[in-house]
């Protein structure tokens, strides 16, 4: 049950010696994820105790997957140095690398990402929370205790609503949960999201998380329209955003009508989705869509 990382996933952790990466590489560590080392050119060789396991530190993201096999990274790299890692572990040919850093200049994101394009890296982010598959991987910042696998599939712009719809559907649990990030330019969609929860068997119902800003939801609408059989439920966060007023993350601009919440509604609305108008809505509607099924 799950899509991108599975308890077979083995996880870089570039950055892993700073103080960002150690915090989150434990909590990573005691949820259960496969870190198989860190990344740092001038601590090649090292080894970081983590609550007693051993996990070696590498020069190279290249290194790291000729000496563990690794299939995933996770890049806490201060914005100026982000652009070069994520480079480095696309030229890896690394197959996932989550970017959590926030604060990426646009044109670096707009680099990274196209050039991992080209060498078949998937990235999720930046600036996002990264992504869980609930009781076997945890890769990036997500709580790992507040919820429990199960059927729901979560993809979501906002770290914050994330970690909130997955407690409030705790009882039911999720398969995996996705930040994509809000950042104007991120390397996965709500589509990428969307047609990986419509393959997976045990993805019975998507939560899609937007916000105000750009037309990233209009798009995933269409797609759903065309292409997606499961039930979906949406949320757009920004139905109480001051009209003229660029809120929250770098993405939610909002110009004229286009990109509001309620433009936002209405498409989801067109293609079959059902939106909350809050959180704790939108979760219970997830439950009486299950239950009706």
């Amino acid at each position: 049950m799950a899509i991108h990382l599975t308890k077979e996933s083995k996880v870089l952790v570039q950055g892993m010696t700073g103080g960002q990466g150690m915090r989150h590489t434990r909590r990573m560590l005691a949820a259960g994820t496969n870190v198989v080392g860190g990344v740092n050119p001038r601590k090649a060789g090292q080894t970081v105790d983590f609550d007693g396991q051993a996990v070696p530190v590498f020069g190279s993201v290249a290194d790291g997957i000729r000496s563990t096999g690794a299939d995933v990274t996770v890049v806490f790299v201060p914005p100026a140095y982000a652009k070069a890692a994520v480079i480095e572990a696309a030229d890896a040919h690394i197959p996932l690398a989550v970017v959590i850093t926030e604060g990426i200049p646009v044109h670096d994101t707009v680099a990274f990402t196209a050039h991992a394009r080209r060498t078949g890296t998937r990235i999720i982010g930046p600036n996002c929370p990264g992504l869980i598959t609930p009781g076997q991987s945890n890769a990036g910042i997500i709580p790992a205790d507040i919820t429990k696998p199960g059927p729901i599939g979560l993809v979501s712009k906002s770290g914050t609503l994330t970690y909130q719809l997955m407690y409030e559907l705790r009882d039911i649990g999720f398969s995996t949960c996705v930040g994509i990030g809000g950042d104007p330019v991120v390397g996965t969609s709500h589509i990428d999201c969307l047609a990986a929860f419509q393959d997976d068997p045990d993805t019975e119902l998507v939560v899609l998380i937007g916000e105000i800003g750009g037309d990233a939801e209009e798009r995933a609408a269409a797609y759903i329209r065309e292409h997606v059989t499961k039930p979906v439920v949406g949320y757009i966060a920004g139905f109480t955003a001051p009209e003229g007023r660029t809120m929250g993350h770098a993405g939610a601009i909002v110009s004229g009508s286009a990109g509001t919440a309620r433009a936002k509604q209405e498409a989801l609305e067109a293609a079959g989705v059902r939106v909350g108008r809050t959180p704790t809505e939108t979760a219970r509607l997830v439950l009486d869509t299950l239950h009706a099924g």
